[in-house]
């Protein structure tokens, strides 16, 4: 009887000293993201989405697509401009 308890502890010991040395392995965490061989100015726009797109913007133009970024993060993004 006395064996079997001690068999028992030892299992699950064995048991809890695996599941604390499992939660050790963390895997990396990398931008698994989609890889643009393009810079994001030079995008395409298919017909679809070409009505989502902003009508100053133009394919392939940095200063435009730069001007609606900014112009994007202020009014989308700045919580001062909202309140006001």
């Amino acid at each position: 009887m006395r064996t079997e308890k001690r068999r028992a502890l030892v299992i699950l010991n064995l048991l809890m000293a695996g599941i604390a040395v499992s939660a050790c392995g963390e895997k990396p965490q990398g931008l698994g993201g989609v890889k643009n061989d393009e810079a994001p100015h030079k995008g395409t726009i298919s017909k679809q989405a070409e009505k989502y797109a902003d009508k100053n913007w133009k394919q392939g133009d940095q200063k435009s697509w730069e001007s609606q970024m900014r112009a994007r993060t202020q009014n989308g993004q700045n919580e001062y401009v909202k309140v006001q």
